[in-house]
């Protein structure tokens, strides 16, 4: 991974100004210069290591807890969050790609879950799911929403969803297992699994199952098949099992939880009973303990080339591990429906040598223009990934 000269100046520029903690970048009407204070989430960005030509810039502060993302057709982006129990609705009116208008939507019980259809909103809470019909004319007004259903299992363990709109019209609803380990199909057989159904709640059915937790799924923009991370099982040690990038080719597919792991890591529990053999195994294996949520496959045109069609994961980072792992974007090139190779893309939110973060990623979402938004729950921001194919940016 190289930094761009043009990086380098910039946090030269920053490690100057932190005598201050100010950096002078913006000019006053008499075209005199003002000082702007430089935060933690500017200080952040500037350690982060990206290809050659691209920037990353805050789109929205302050948007605490930021998870799941979805836009409207008129601009409008929603954010969902977990533990804050608020929904987002962000503007930028002016067309500069940074935020200025950010409010609380709603208040709700864990509305990680949203996704866009037709111009509503809908929001998956852990056990239920509303609807915003023409979600972008009611705001501003006295918010009109309708529950679409309210029985599934509500175990907040693994419970928080993340939810989306298939090429089929279906959408897809996952349901975490309520537990580290465990078989508890026969109580609900949702447990560990994604299901499907109609926009209104009717013909579900289960899509996907053995899937521990997956927090992140998409398709694939030629083939429309589905791809979803799933997080591995924790107390096993520091190095396994692997997390997991999958791919469904078939509806009903069994992806091994809680039986095996990874593909190949039988579980010391449940492992007897049945072989890993008999499961659908990983399309990658991920690193133990990255917990990967948020994937995309690129679509946009401001990048180059040679990214179009490429998968890109937010791995959120560990919590459990004795040195931390994840805390980055991780880019997957896939070939006839193959995963093969992978490799960092932006790395830097967590600090090696002092172990600490200053960012955890969840979410991605390819804007109009090419450039990509990554959502920050540690940070409380959105921001905006570019591509400036610049003298100064292509610089070694």
């Amino acid at each position: 991974m190289k930094i761009s000269f043009l990086k380098l100046i910039m946090v030269i520029a920053v490690v100057t100004s932190l005598h201050s903690c100010k950096e002078k970048n913006k000019e006053n009407n008499d075209g005199t210069t003002k000082e702007i204070e430089l935060d933690s989430t500017d200080l952040a960005l500037l350690k982060l290591n990206l290809p050659e030509g691209f920037q990353i810039d805050v789109y929205a502060r302050g948007v605490d807890g930021a998870r799941s993302m979805a836009m409207g057709d008129n601009g409008t982006l929603f954010v969902g969050t977990r533990t804050e129990n608020k929904v987002y609705a962000i503007k930028d009116t002016n067309g500069d790609f940074k935020a200025d208008n950010i409010m609380v939507l709603d208040t709700m019980e864990v509305p990680n879950g949203i996704a866009m259809r037709n111009g509503d909103l809908y929001v998956a809470q852990v056990g239920s799911l509303w609807k915003y019909p023409n979600i972008e004319e009611q705001i501003g007004g006295e918010l009109e929403k309708e529950l679409i259903y309210d029985d599934f299992p509500t175990e907040f363990h693994h419970g928080w969803k993340y939810i989306a709109f298939g090429p089929d019209d279906k959408l897809y609803v996952p349901v975490g297992a309520p537990c580290n380990i465990c078989n508890r199909t026969d109580e609900d057989e949702r447990f560990a699994t994604i299901s499907r159904m109609d926009p209104d709640g009717s013909n579900r059915e289960i899509y996907a199952r053995g899937v521990r937790n997956s927090v992140g799924f998409t398709w694939h923009p030629d083939t429309e098949q589905m791809w979803f991370t799933d997080n591995g099982r924790d107390m096993l040690g520091d190095d396994i099992p692997p997390c997991e990038l999958n791919t469904v080719t078939e509806a009903g597919q069994h992806f091994g939880y809680p039986f095996c792991h990874g593909g190949m890591v039988k579980d010391p529990e449940f492992g007897d009973l049945r072989p890993c053999s008999d499961f659908v195994a990983p399309a990658l294996q991920l690193d133990a303990h990255v917990a990967p949520l948020g994937i995309k496959f690129y679509t946009g045109n401001m990048f180059p080339s040679e990214y179009k069609g490429k998968a890109f994961i937010a791995e959120h980072g560990s919590w459990n591990r004795s040195k931390k792992v994840g805390y980055r974007i991780m880019m997957v090139q896939i070939e006839d429906g193959e995963a093969v190779n992978s490799e960092p893309f932006i790395n830097g939110w967590l600090d090696e040598s002092e172990q600490k973060a200053s960012g955890r990623p969840v979410d991605m979402l390819v804007l109009k223009d090419g450039s990509m938004l990554i959502s920050d729950d540690f940070g409380d921001a959105i921001y905006r990934l570019s591509y400036s194919d610049t003298a100064v940016a292509s610089n070694n």
